[in-house]
């Protein structure tokens, strides 16, 4: 019995967990056949599926045979093999669901096409096992074909995610399908009393005793006799059905034979006991042993951890501050008076030296997830100002490359979400680094969409994947396949992404390429840390092999999931999932924002202009409308310049400028000067402004015949505040772009520093150096010390500074205790104020003092910034610092002053 449950097993793991399915009725005949003797006491099995009447048309289509009712089966007299006509036997009647065998072992394979639910005993033995989860027998009848006694074993096969406490409804919910063995009595019997062989005729008589009244006779003679008769229960594992086998010699049996086995049996019992008991109390001892040697193991292994974190730190530290120092004087040295090839050497230094501090960044990161100390912040923050962020990082390369950068986000997408940005943008870093590290042609596209919206409109994403619809033309990695193994597009789990309305944001976001793609036998091990594809990709392109294997982890972190499509020579595509919520930040934070992220505050001087984008790429199309609209701006699309000439005669509203792609205006340049030409003919108070949109300047051939003006060109990738800056500068409009690759412009840091005192706390004087010009370069007056003690000293009430950047590993008095110390002498101050025992005009007219202490070390440990935040500290700036994190950090305490220019 338990070998025909366990073909129950192989049902649903090879028939219904696979599409198509791995098993027919030829592989299911040969493989119980060949498989019979695990089986001696059954004469064949047989599996029923469960059909709803809704699917019996589509299910009869493609088994190729009808449904059959079982009762007209059994009334059918016996027939030979070759006698049997199964086509005979009439359909099944109309019900809510059914039972036809599709799978049967060649003994009984007439049974196939038949409806086990259309029998009274069968459709009993059916429901009770599906509600049951139990294998249940049928009352003897007599077996086809054989006319011998018999009963069916019946058991339920059930979907592989039923839970083991499951109630009879979600058993029949989750039902598939019903494995039976049929028993024949006669030969079962016989095969026992086989293995009970004796010198003594022994007869055995078999009962249904589930009615005691009227008791089955299934085996076994009625003939009476005189000998010994014992009786014994049988059990078949239905609770329901009772059975009874009797047995009895002819003649007594020999009692001394039988007192002399029983006795040696007991002795051999007790003997086996001794030994079990003896085995017992070793294994009890030998688990005892390894349990305490297990304990001295894992204590060794908590002290590594402790050791390793230590460790990372100090270096980390070591590390990190001598390159603060060469970072900090290159870009001093950068500010001076250089020649280009100097210009060149200082800028591959500072270049090498970010990648050496991004290289420690990354293995502390994979530290700190090995450890579990990896946390999250939650802080208000633009999606799209951090892909333009992003996208600033790579613009570089891809004009370098002449490769195709975009980004499009969903008009769904809220403009505001409440998540960490410094690790999203991370994640989008590693798989763009990874893209325009591996691309040479075609295109990077990241896309980013909510996850509902990607649910809805599958056909539309479709769409996307064809040839004509790519950024760039090239064939590319089908996205769908990307996420084929995410919950969230699994038809149970779609329902746990439609909660936006309740604040919670599901976004999904693909990266896409037209790269070499990776090799098929590297793909398994790609999220694994320090593994590269190939032995040659780490002295061609570089790299660690951990920053997928930390994005997967920060994936997680955010409730996401992450996974890739990537075809060889074609390209790749990796998606993943991340949970946010909407975020609705107050004014002073929205007002930061704006500040921390130019590409908000662009001025509303482009509001209500129309465009006109020629272009015939949709996708492509898509991209430069979706940045057009961030700036207020309508946009129509036309496919190349003779239809962008019949939009501009047949449209009565005034278009303000026209966009035209680089390949549409250097593919024939005598007709971008008949296009140009006649825009001039065309009847308008202001001409519209031309502009190229292209993706090396290099590559741009923009001159034009006639001595018409040249075009303006825009250089890809197209973010926001780059955009404007470009509009501003052609169309004489705003700050006529001030602003400049949507980077952080000094004047703002000027803005907030100018004027502010502030001291800096260092043991390391080239540390001082760097960090008081970086402060001075802005305005700030700066006083510099170098120890824990002399900080006290500066800063204790009444003193005159804004605030203070305070070094934590320094001799003597380390940042921690200078802070607490610093902490502890201004609450003693504020309540004597308060109570009166200290007068106001003493401490500058001031009731309250505390002073911002900013950390500044080369220590990022998770744990130092928790002891920050202890011990006092305001805030976190990690060695070595540039002008935007200074700006982040100064920018919660200090405001413009009002005397100062805006």
């Amino acid at each position: 019995m338990n070998h025909v449950q366990a073909m129950s097993i192989l049902i649903s793991t090879f028939h219904h967990a696979r599409n198509p399915s791995a098993i027919d009725q030829g592989t299911f005949a040969r493989y119980t056949e060949r498989t019979a003797f695990e089986r001696p006491l059954t004469s064949g099995v047989a599996y029923a599926v469960r059909v709803l009447h809704s699917e019996r048309k589509e299910f009869e289509k493609q088994q190729g045979w009808s449904i059959r009712r079982m009762d007209t089966l059994e009334q059918t007299p016996v027939h030979k093999d070759d006698e049997y006509d199964r086509d005979g036997l009439e359909p099944s009647p109309v019900q809510a669901e059914y039972a036809p065998v599709i799978f049967a072992q060649d003994t009984i394979a007439h049974v196939i096409s038949v409806d086990m639910l259309s029998g009274e005993e069968d459709r009993e033995n059916v429901l009770r096992a599906r509600e049951s989860g139990k294998g249940v027998l049928t009352a003897p009848f007599r077996l086809l074909k054989t006319n011998r006694l018999g009963v069916i074993k019946t058991f339920a096969v059930y979907k592989t995610d039923l839970p083991s406490n499951a109630t009879p409804n979600e058993r029949i919910q989750a039902t598939d399908g019903y494995l039976g063995g049929v028993l024949d009595i006669e030969s079962l019997v016989e095969k026992l009393l086989q293995q009970l062989a004796s010198k003594q005729t022994i007869l055995v008589n078999v009962y249904d005793t589930t009615n005691i009244s009227h008791p089955i006779s299934m085996y076994g003679s009625n003939v009476s006799s005189d000998g010994v008769k014992h009786v014994s229960a049988l059990n078949f594992g239905d609770p329901f059905r009772r059975h009874e086998m009797r047995c009895r010699f002819k003649q007594k049996p020999p009692w001394p034979w039988l007192g002399i086995t029983t006795a040696t049996g007991i002795l051999v019992i007790a003997l086996l006991i001794g030994q079990i008991f003896h085995a017992t109390i070793n294994r009890i001892a030998k688990v005892e042993d390894d349990y305490h040697e297990m304990m001295v193991l894992k204590k060794r292994a908590e002290a590594a951890d402790v050791a390793k974190s230590q460790f990372l730190a100090t270096v980390s530290h070591e590390i990190r501050t001598p390159m603060n120092g060469v970072l900090g004087m290159l870009h001093m040295l950068m500010d001076t008076n250089l020649d280009v090839t100097q210009q060149d050497y200082v800028s591959t230094a500072q270049a090498s030296g970010k990648a050496l501090v991004s290289l420690i960044n990354e293995v502390l990161d994979q530290a700190k997830i090995e450890s579990g100390k990896l946390e999250l912040e939650a802080v208000c923050f633009d999606v799209r100002a951090t892909l333009d962020e992003v996208l600033s990082l790579f613009s570089g390369k891809s004009q370098e490359k002449g490769v195709e950068l975009a980004v499009y986000i969903s008009d769904k997408v809220p403009d505001v979400l409440i998540g960490d940005p410094g690790r999203f943008r991370q994640i989008i870093t590693n798989l763009m680094g990874n893209s325009i590290k591996f691309t040479e042609k075609g295109h990077i596209f990241v896309m980013v969409h909510l996850v509902e919206e990607v649910i809805e409109s599958s056909e539309e994403f479709k769409m996307e994947s064809s040839l004509k619809c790519t950024l760039s033309g090239l064939h590319v990695a089908d996205k769908r396949q990307s996420w084929r193994s995410f919950v969230a597009f699994n038809q149970e789990g779609s329902a746990s992404f439609t909660s936006s309305s309740l604040g919670q944001i599901n976004l999904i976001v693909s990266v896409e390429d037209t790269g070499v793609g990776i090799p098929l036998e590297a793909q398994s091990r790609i999220f694994t840390p320090f593994m590269q594809v190939g032995p040659s990709i780490a002295r061609i392109h570089g790299g660690t092999g951990i920053g997928l294997s930390i994005s997967k982890c920060l994936v997680q972190l955010m409730k996401g999931e992450i996974g890739f499509v990537s075809l060889p020579k074609i390209g790749s595509t990796f998606t993943f999932t991340a949970v946010f919520t909407n975020g609705r930040c107050n004014w002073n934070e929205q007002k930061s924002q704006q500040i921390n992220n130019p590409s908000n505050s662009v001025s509303s001087e482009f509001h209500g202009m129309r465009a006109l984008i020629v272009d015939p790429r949709t996708v492509r199309a898509r991209v430069s409308q979706y940045h057009m609209k961030r700036l207020g701006v309508h946009s129509e699309v036309v496919s190349d310049l003779n239809h962008g000439l019949s939009y501009l005669r047949t449209d009565n509203r005034v278009t303000n400028m026209i966009l035209i792609e680089q390949e549409i205006w250097d593919t024939d340049l005598g007709m971008s000067s008949l296009f140009v030409k006649n825009l001039r003919d065309i009847d308008a108070n202001v001409p519209p402004k031309l502009f190229i949109l292209a993706n090396s300047i290099n590559s741009s051939r923009v001159g034009v015949a006639n001595g018409f003006s040249t075009p303006f060109v825009i250089m890809k990738p197209l973010r926001v505040s780059m955009l404007a800056a470009s509009l501003q500068r052609a169309m004489g409009v705003g700050n006529k772009g001030n602003c400049t690759n949507g980077e952080l412009s000094g004047s703002s840091l000027s803005k907030l520093l100018q004027g502010r005192k502030i001291l800096v706390v260092d043991d390391n004087n080239v540390n001082l150096r760097v960090a008081a010009a970086a402060l001075k370069k802005y305005g700030a007056d700066v006083v510099c010390t170098d120890s824990g003690k002399k900080a006290i000293t500066f800063l204790k009430p009444p003193h005159q500074f804004d605030a203070c950047f305070m070094d934590i590993q320094m001799p003597e008095m380390d940042g921690f205790a200078a802070t607490k110390r610093i902490r502890d002498m201004e609450s003693d101050i504020n309540s004597r104020i308060q109570l009166g025992q200290l007068p106001v005009e003493a401490y500058g007219n001031a009731s309250s003092w505390k002073v911002p202490i900013l950390a500044m070390t080369a220590d990022v440990i998770q744990a130092t910034n928790e002891q920050c935040q202890k011990c006092g500290m305001d805030g976190y700036v990690s060695k070595p610092f540039e002008a935007e994190q200074l700006y982040q950090e100064v920018s919660r305490f200090f405001h413009v002053k009002p005397n100062q220019n805006s």
